[in-house]
């Protein structure tokens, strides 16, 4: 097993170099070999995360005397075996989707260093190889995304997430730089148990060098993430090819969460990067749900369906659930493939069947069938969105595990999940039916599914993921804050929501709809506007662009270097 974790990450990298010296112009072998080299690499992967879950025993292989080393630990198996299904399905989609694209051997090439290079970089046990990978996945995203060199767009736009990317990569290298000075090794684990054992040792400028290490290693994963005001490059990557689309959505968007996740024992001991992780999730989340609503681009609508769901997941690390989020990163990983993957089917069936419900009147003077709608009483449906919800959050974590009612951050997720559920059931109450329980019913029946299959597989995989007793707590401890303010910022939240609730209610029953609608007609227009223009971030970096380019012209004729 030893020799066969170092093969594994190099089987894409021969498969690449065989395409690349000898079957440039064979597209069929080349193709073939590319998926067969995948498919290896998955089940190797595979059979590994299977001998760790019998013998529970986390280990580095070293490849070189100073850097380049493999940390074979649940958090590295778990990655690699998502990464190399996902690539899998990319794989083999791409053989018959690209067939026609120039280039063909050459994208399968440059995936299967994609595929390797993401390898090394979930199971780096040194500094060195960490930030060689990181940086590394930018470069091949880049040739990824511009495969298409006869598209001016897919250059530019490749262009604009590399120039991100390498943004975000500086905060990292300065935090590997830190972490170096400070506890004199390149090697993640001696780094994290020299932390364990004396977190406030090593001062910064008046502050623990965990805090600063946690910040700037916050503001990298912001950046590959595609969080608020740096998440302007995702939703123009559709330029690119829809493989390339659905391997970045899946997997590489959510370098973010896996940045947290092996960086957790840093994060033990920062509060505030916590809490800024916490913030800009929340908006990243609510913007990218809001601007994917106004998209009439499917594509453009699930880069921005992205990006309200990597909010969540920086989100759910900010309150310290980190083993949520990389089960939110699987999960979505393979979620966002399958919708990519399936778009250009879901564009030819809209050209055929656009999927709009048939007005009442149709129904019931052209089909001649009875039209007999109705709803669920008020007050039924009331108590239904908000005691349902909490009765099964509560029970299902009680049962569970209940110690975890005492972490803030459990407390804050179990809220938003009661806001889900509470905002299905009042979207079936406004619905019209000929059976309103039967929806209400299947409604409730998914809810309890998810939500139980949620608590168990959290927790559970909670386990698996951070078995050192006390580390999760320790995490969510980190994540907390002070009891007043938690108490206030719950009750505000509660209070806005239940109150917007009530008067959607309210109003639903007296008919004032069409009243608000008309009041606040100027209020809408102008937040769709806003919204359509994408809070005019993009045109403010397009303007600064402008103006440094100007600047740069104007350097040239000074110093006379053009």
């Amino acid at each position: 097993m030893d020799t066969l974790a170092i093969v594994i990450p190099f089987v894409p990298v021969l498969s690449a170099a065989i395409i690349f010296l000898f079957l440039r112009n064979r597209k069929g072998a080349a193709a073939r070999l590319s998926v067969l080299a995948t498919l290896l690499t998955f089940l190797l992967s595979l059979s590994l995360l299977g001998d760790y879950i019998t013998s529970q025993v986390a280990r580095v292989e070293w490849i070189g005397q100073i850097w380049g080393s493999i940390w074979l630990d649940p958090l590295a198996l778990i990655m690699w075996t998502f990464v190399s299904g996902i690539s899998l399905l990319v794989h083999m989609y791409s053989v018959r989707y690209m067939i026609e694209e120039p280039n063909y051997p050459r994208f399968f090439a440059l995936l299967d260093l994609m595929t390797a290079t993401i390898f090394f970089m979930v199971s780096a046990a040194d500094l060195i190889t960490l930030l060689v990978a990181w940086f590394l996945v930018g470069v091949f995203l880049y040739f990824l995304l511009g495969h298409d060199t006869d598209r001016s767009a897919s250059g530019r736009y490749a262009f604009w997430t590399q120039i991100t990317y390498r943004f975000g990569d500086l905060p990292l290298w300065l935090a590997a730089f830190i972490l170096f000075k400070a506890y004199h090794s390149l090697s993640l684990p001696v780094i994290f148990a020299q932390v364990a054992a004396a977190p406030n040792a090593v001062q910064l400028w008046g502050m623990p060098v965990p805090a600063w290490v946690g910040i700037l290693i916050a503001i990298s994963a912001f950046a590959r993430s595609a969080q608020f005001l740096l998440h302007g490059w995702l939703p123009y990557t559709m330029d690119g090819p829809t493989p390339v689309s659905a391997l970045m959505h899946a997997g590489i968007v959510n370098a973010g969460g896996f940045l947290f996740n092996r960086f957790a024992p840093i994060f033990e001991y920062t509060s505030l990067a916590l809490h800024i992780a916490f913030v800009v999730g929340l908006i990243t989340a609510v913007l990218g749900s809001a601007l994917m609503l106004i998209q009439n681009d499917i594509k453009r609508s699930l880069g921005y369906s992205t990006m309200g769901q990597m909010g969540f997941m920086v989100m759910e690390c900010g309150l310290g659930a980190f083993p949520l989020a990389v089960f939110h990163l699987i999960a979505h990983g393979f979620f966002k493939a399958s919708l990519f993957l399936g778009a250009g089917n879901a564009i030819g069936e809209a050209r055929t069947e656009d999927g709009v419900p048939p007005d009442p009147v149709y129904v019931s003077v052209v089909e001649r069938r009875p039209n007999k709608p109705s709803r669920l009483p008020l007050i039924t449906a009331a108590a239904l969105t908000i005691l349902v919800p909490v009765l099964v959050l509560s029970l299902s974590h009680f049962f569970v595990a209940s110690h975890l009612f005492f972490e803030q951050g459990v407390i804050i997720l179990l809220f938003f999940a009661w806001v889900t559920g509470a905002q299905a059931l009042f979207a079936a109450h406004k619905m019209t039916h000929s059976n309103p329980w039967q929806v209400m019913g299947g409604i409730l029946g998914s809810f309890v599914l998810v939500v139980i299959g949620y608590t168990l597989i959290s927790h559970y995989f909670g386990s698996f993921l951070y078995p050192e007793h006390g580390a999760s707590e320790r995490l969510f401890a980190s994540a907390s804050i002070g009891v007043l303010s938690y108490d206030v910022l719950v009750i505000i939240l509660a209070l806005l929501f239940v109150g917007g609730w009530a008067l959607t209610f309210f109003a639903d029953a007296r008919d004032w709809g069409q009243h608000l609608s008309e009041k606040w007609h100027g209020t809408y227009v102008a937040l769709y506007a806003l919204l359509t223009r994408e809070l005019y971030l993009n045109d403010f970096y397009v303007r600064m662009t402008q103006v440094l380019f100007a600047a740069s012209r104007r350097l040239n004729v000074w110093f006379r270097w053009s």
